[in-house]
């Protein structure tokens, strides 16, 4: 019998007969909802402290108590939250995210006004700082959704090339850092006019954004069908024990279950690592700002100094796609971890032999943190891209949630080193205890590279000119 050839099921010909929807226009939606939500969170985020700072002139302790709540909500519920997410439908997830990251800001802005007007503090303040924690979830449910799962989803959608996925990756961070650089900078500048115009452009900003936003990310859902997916909650629901009989202990496992698949995940190691490097204080945050501003540096100095770090950060979201293509994301990601922690160590070193309010130990400590800046982002994407490709579908979101929880527990360990050490003259002990966490990270990653690659280093294989990038993406090794 003469061979017959291949046959093609039915069913297959309509896949190959449906054309992707056109990239730009799916992406451009994508990039508006992303950068509306980012835009909204950041004026709120600092646009509270400034309120709290003029409700409350002569003490630090409502705004301490309100950025305490809002990390902590994030610490508690977060695995949670991304258990949610990966269980629901995208699109009614993505909803939920927006309308519970508004509804809290409105109302918020409501409290600051009562607030104003000395109208029963304690509660509206108790009530200010409960609607900050629902938009911090409802915030971070939107960002693990769309960073962690919607671009993975629609990049495979649109059938786009390894390289242009990995610029995607990085085009959702510039995003990020433009709104988190530009933000804050409008809200001041209204705040310097009025910080009760202020409180109303918050709002103003809010309730126009909303529509736009949710218009936006159901035309994205609706051109890429590959992100439609059923709620899996009914599939779990056969192995849970009726309400009634739910014990503590099983309450307690559920609530464990999250970060013990975290930990039992293959790229657990490079997300811990990337965890660590929130510890710290050597960024252009309150704490080195305060430091500064201490050493006779003025506000607009400063002011130079972070514009010029969020410079470097931006060329850190260039540089990560190309090193990627060309060496692969493990090899990159450890020599991104490695040039922030070299950029630091002549800051930390003179922190250790000279006086600490020295201009020098200033100078070289804003030199090394705005080049760490590059290495920290560039580390960043590296790992976000590890995760995506290593980490199931259906997991996914749960799996981002744990590690920004994980984020948030070392962020808030960092305040508390300035707390232990709050004069400037001890600024040194945050900052050996900040690079003593960068070097933490950089073991983490170190192992996970040994236990991937079988060696740290292979020169000649990352200097071969024969080893494209395409070829690099198939084997990072």
């Amino acid at each position: 019998m003469p061979d017959l050839p291949p046959y093609d099921p039915p069913e297959a010909l309509p896949l190959l007969q449906t054309p992707s929807p056109s990239p730009s226009p799916v992406l451009l939606r994508l990039y508006a909802s992303h950068a509306l939500s980012t835009w909204t969170s950041r004026m709120f985020e600092f646009g509270a402290v400034l309120f709290l700072a003029s409700i409350f002139p002569d003490t630090l302790l409502y705004a301490s108590i309100y950025a305490l709540c809002r990390s902590f909500s994030v610490v508690v519920l977060s695995a949670w939250l991304g258990e949610v997410v990966d269980r629901s439908d995208r699109l009614w997830a993505i909803r939920m995210s927006i309308v519970w990251q508004r509804i809290p800001v409105i109302a918020s802005c409501v409290c600051f006004l009562f607030l104003m007007n000395g109208v029963l503090p304690p509660v509206f303040f108790a009530a200010a700082v409960l609607l900050a924690c629902v938009e911090k979830l409802a915030a971070t449910a939107n960002t693990v959704a769309v960073e962690r799962d919607w671009a993975i989803v629609v990049s495979d959608a649109l059938h786009m090339p390894r390289h242009v996925g990995l610029e995607l990756n990085a085009s959702m961070r510039r995003i990020d850092l433009f709104c988190k650089l530009v933000a804050p900078v409008v809200i001041s500048l209204v705040d310097g006019l009025s910080t009760r115009l202020a409180v109303w452009v918050v709002l103003g900003v809010n309730a126009s954004c909303v529509l736009v936003e949710y218009l936006a990310i159901d035309q994205v859902y609706k051109a890429v069908p590959q992100l439609e997916r059923l709620p899996t909650g009914e599939s779990d629901t056969a192995n849970v024990e009726p309400r009634e009989t739910i014990r503590i202990s099983a309450v307690f496992k559920q609530a464990a279950t999250p970060w013990r698949e975290y930990v039992e995940s293959s790229v657990f190691l490079p997300s811990l690592a990337l965890s660590l490097l929130y510890l710290t204080v050597l960024s252009f945050g309150p704490t080195m700002v305060t430091y500064l501003l201490h050493t006779s540096f003025t506000p607009l100095q400063v002011s130079v100094m972070r514009v010029g770090a969020v410079a470097a950060e931006l060329s850190g979201t260039w540089a990560a796609p190309l090193l990627m293509n060309r060496i692969g994301p493990i090899r990159s990601g450890l020599w991104f971890l490695n040039w922030q922690l070299g950029s630091l160590a002549a800051a930390v070193a003179a922190f250790a032999w000279t006086n600490s309010q020295s201009l020098v130990v200033a100078a070289s400590l804003i030199a090394g943190v705005a080049l760490s800046r590059i290495g920290l982002w560039g580390f960043d994407l590296s790992v976000q891209y590890l995760v995506q490709e290593n980490v199931e579908a259906h997991t996914r979101a749960r799996f981002s949630a744990t590690e920004m929880a994980l984020q948030n527990i070392a962020e808030l360990l960092s305040f508390a080193t300035t707390i232990a050490f709050p004069r400037p003259e001890d600024f040194r002990y945050p900052v050996f205890i900040s690079f003593g966490a960068i070097t933490m990270a950089a073991v983490c990653f170190a192992a996970y590279v040994r236990k991937e690659r079988g060696h740290l280093l292979h020169m000649s294989r990352c200097l071969d000119k024969r080893t494209g990038p395409a070829q690099q993406i198939l084997d990072p090794r």
